[in-house]
């Protein structure tokens, strides 16, 4: 099957692909909102009505939220592997609305200095990722009538509200979703400019915790100084969390921490990262935390402990010499490697116990964990990809990793023992979730033909 009648389709196609794209985005399928969920219907259903036309056996699934998509294309006698894309068809709340510059749900393509956009809520995170993969196979199949390999879709309208239906789902439908590999839309180009896949996604763990000491608040000027203030316990408790040398302090908080290849870390290097201007960007200048890291080791591949928010006593206006019955701290830890969230929250607890002096007593509540995600490039399917993306973009395409979470892909492998590729074509001032996002019509263009050279290169080496 020719590749350039593919990408000439792609070309040539572009405005009907993008009206499409709008459509779906005047959808607006919010998730997190109650008020949206016949919203998040309807997207659902666009989307089963479109895969419907492109050949898929494609079905709305019930969950006790909302509904996933589900869709299959086995064309016959196909020899190839066997994919699995997903994506997330729900957006982020609005607000603040008086932000915007337009309404989020009356998306236009707009001129800026740096090219044309396509500004709508929902335009990067992520109706536009993911519609660049039905246009390829859209393109695909006008070409050639057919698509190259087996498909599998799955996508899913929980996303950003936490993926509560999600894992259930997996497990009872696990023989249904697997398949060799899972691509997965929702990330980004490096630095704007240079494609990229994911192959190390962070863990996340939160915990909160409430340092309790006298019975009431107290007058400073009556029991100041002999009195134990739960302010100074907690903040000698967090300024313990890290030594002089940035490393986090917890017992056995490293344990199951990798290091990097030889190849990796040279691949990084290569990339050139200008951390100078990544801090200069928000007010700052010298790295901190490990101090024998780099600022990209420090981003992608290793560990954090950081405090994310601390109160206690009187924090309103004037002045108010109170001595606080209690004080309060939120920490996040990001993971990486095989690091374990139940562990590490358990080794977290017992050194604030250990900390604590006479007098004083502390409350912990969770929130939330999920362990790191780390893809093996060992699979063939991660080269041929790279060389796609070199390919398409003119520039090296580089395995890297993410600060963030992004949970699927983890899932993947626990639920359906199957890595993921993550490859996106979001920049780095797309503004998801937040006011006036937008998604380059480039990064959509070139996206589309970037998954139907994915497509072609995954289904020739598998012959």
């Amino acid at each position: 099957m020719s590749l350039d009648a593919v990408l000439a389709k792609i070309d040539e196609a572009l405005p009907d692909a993008t009206a499409r794209l709008l459509d779906l985005l005047r959808i607006p399928s919010i998730s997190t909102d109650p008020a949206f969920k016949a919203d998040c219907d309807r997207a659902a259903d666009w989307l089963v009505d479109d895969l419907i036309s492109l050949g898929f056996d494609a079905s709305k699934r019930p969950t006790p939220g909302h509904p996933m998509v589900v869709a299959h294309y086995n064309p016959d006698g196909a020899t190839g592997p066997h994919l699995l894309f997903y994506g997330h068809y729900d957006v982020q709340p609005v607000d603040p609305l008086n932000l915007w510059d337009r309404d989020p749900f009356d998306p236009q393509i707009e001129d800026t200095p740096a090219g044309r956009v396509i500004r709508g809520r929902g335009a990067s995170d992520d109706k536009g990722q993911l519609m660049t993969f039905l246009e390829a196979c859209r393109a695909w199949k006008a070409k050639h009538g057919t698509l190259p390999c087996r498909l599998t879709i799955f996508l899913e309208g929980e996303e950003e509200s936490g993926s509560p239906s999600l894992i259930p789902f997996m497990e009872e439908n696990a023989d249904e979703l697997r398949a060799d590999v899972a691509l997965i839309c929702d990330t980004g180009l490096f630095e704007s400019k240079t494609p990229a896949i994911v192959t190390m996604l962070r863990g996340l763990l939160g915990e909160e915790l409430t340092i309790h000491g006298p019975s009431k608040d107290l007058h400073s000027g009556m029991y100041g100084g002999v009195a134990r203030n739960p302010i100074r316990v907690l903040s000698r408790i967090i300024a313990g969390l890290h030594d002089e040398n940035g490393r986090i302090t917890v017992p056995g908080f490293y344990d199951g921490v990798p290091e990097l290849s030889d190849e990796m870390r040279a691949q990084w290097q290569g990339l050139a990262f200008d951390h100078a201007r990544f801090l200069g960007d928000v007010g700052l200048s010298v790295p901190a935390g490990e101090v024998d890291r780099t600022p990209l080791e420090m981003i992608w591949s290793r560990p954090t402990c950081e405090v994310n928010g601390i109160w206690g006593g009187y924090t309103g206006d004037g002045f108010k010499t109170v001595l606080p019955a209690e004080a309060h701290a939120k920490i996040s830890f990001r993971l990486v490697g095989r690091q374990d969230p139940f562990a590490i929250r358990a080794a977290f607890r017992a050194y604030v116990q250990a900390n604590l002096p006479a007098d004083c007593t502390v409350e912990f509540k969770g929130h939330g964990n999920s362990p790191a995600g780390q893809m093996s490039v060992s699979h063939p399917a991660f080269e041929a990809s790279r060389a796609a993306l070199t390919d398409e973009w003119g520039v090296a395409a580089a395995y890297v990793g993410c600060g963030g979470s992004i949970p699927i892909a983890g899932y993947f492998k626990t639920y359906l023992d199957m890595d993921a590729m993550l490859i996106g074509f979001g920049k780095d001032d797309d503004q998801i979730h937040s006011p006036n996002e937008k998604y380059d019509l480039e990064s959509f263009h070139k996206g589309i033909r970037s998954w139907a050279r994915i497509l072609d290169r995954l289904t020739k080496q598998a012959k």
